[in-house]
């Protein structure tokens, strides 16, 4: 195994907020990027006022997804911030932004302008509809990205109201990790052309992308995927069970075969040949039916027994859990998911960093760090800014 960080020498310029574009900073900074995060003097990102408070006055999800990156505050909008800021781009290698299109070319620090100061640059913009089309200067957060890409359609139950789709942050981390995979990509291209690029997303374009075949089959057939709960669309049974202890599984069923093997373990083996069962097509039609019989079968069970029993059959079934249960569980344990890490508030329990890499693992070297902690080492070090300067640019409200 290899320390050697991947990364090492890629230079990040993170002047976004919130999580999205900064979560790939944040996914670049795993593998040893240098992230600068780089805040508005006074307040900075608002994510460190997002979430839960922690001891140290920054948030839980500021420490956790701050990690590993240097703050620097500097007042974009400025001309002297904007002076700084080009000296930094000349010596860096990704900007991550998420301002709403146009932003940054009112402040001149544009794609075009900073290219010229830089070929190479790569810029991720992550923006709630993207850099162009009829909606690009419209506002939006992850919760509007779920609605707009379809995916909140389908959350919830059959005829009721959509529901949100787990986390309301689930399409800024998906879009951070499109921008964790377009800037790698854009770097690769840079090292052999010499010319960088724009990494382009919108928010709901991440979503609507793993939506599996919704698209080529309503254009095919008009067919318009409905709400259906726990349920899912072409697959009977593949849901959620409550067992004889109020606990719940999630069972999948995904062919013929599987369910033959479900049918033997539930002491029903004449369901595997029956016609109205032993096909797919048949237990779609019958969706109702299968999914009564299978929560009859788990609901006759405690948890433990009922992993068992499809465990031995070797039926795909799993526990669903709640952040308690996830913190007691061996296997999370074993693949050492969850990280004891040092922060401004004490301990604190984080995500740790995938994916898991067998020559080149990621590093924590920090939580998320205070407003401006490393302002003088970095435009020290590489805008050239004196102490006189640093001492006037302050007064100024610069930095």
């Amino acid at each position: 195994m290899s320390r050697d960080a991947p990364l090492a020498g890629v230079r990040v310029l993170d002047i976004a907020t919130f999580v999205a574009a900064p979560f790939c900073g944040t996914v670049l900074s795993d593998f040893g990027a240098d992230v600068i995060k780089i805040e508005q003097p006074g307040a900075g990102d608002p994510l460190r006022k997002f979430g839960t408070p922690s001891e140290c006055g920054d948030t839980y999800v500021w420490l956790s997804e701050a990690r590993n990156k240097r703050s620097v505050t500097l007042d974009l909008r400025s001309e002297r911030g904007a002076t700084l800021f080009r000296e930094l781009v000349r010596q860096s290698d990704v900007v991550l932004e998420n301002f709403r299109p146009g932003t940054l070319e009112k402040w001149g620090l544009g794609f075009d302008a900073l290219s010229e100061i830089n070929p190479k640059l790569v810029m991720l913009r992550i923006s709630a509809y993207g850099q162009d089309g009829p909606n690009r200067d419209k506002p939006g957060f992850a919760r509007i990205a779920h609605g707009f890409s379809g995916l909140a359609y389908l959350a919830g139950e059959a005829g009721r109201q959509p529901v949100m789709p787990g986390s309301t942050s689930l399409a800024d981390y998906i879009s951070g990790l499109w921008g964790a995979l377009g800037v790698l990509i854009a770097l690769r291209h840079a090292a052999a052309s010499g010319r960088g690029q724009i990494v382009d997303i919108g928010l709901y374009e991440s979503v609507f992308r793993l939506l599996d075949e919704i698209a080529p089959v309503f254009a095919k057939t008009g067919f318009v995927r409905e709400r259906l709960g726990a349920d899912t669309v072409n697959v009977v049974p593949h849901s959620h069970y409550r067992t004889s202890d109020g606990k719940w599984v999630a069972l999948a069923c995904s062919s013929d075969k599987m369910f033959e093997r479900l049918a033997a373990a539930m002491r029903r083996p004449e369901l595997a040949t029956d016609p109205s069962y032993a096909t797919m097509a048949g237990r779609l039609a019958r969706r109702e039916d299968v999914n009564q019989l299978v929560a009859a079968w788990i609901g006759g069970m405690p948890l433990e027994e009922a992993l068992a029993e499809c465990e031995h059959y070797e039926v795909p079934c799993g526990p669903i859990y709640s952040i308690s249960e996830i913190f007691q569980d061996p296997q999370y344990r074993a693949r050492g998911n969850i990280t004891e890490v040092p922060s401004r508030a004490g301990p604190i329990a984080v995500p740790s960093a995938i994916p898991m890499m067998s020559r080149t693992p990621p590093q924590f070297k920090h939580a998320g760090v205070a407003l401006g902690a490393h302002t003088d080492e970095v435009l020290t070090s590489l805008a050239g800014a004196s102490a006189a300067m640093l001492a006037a640019l302050r007064d100024e409200g610069v930095i």
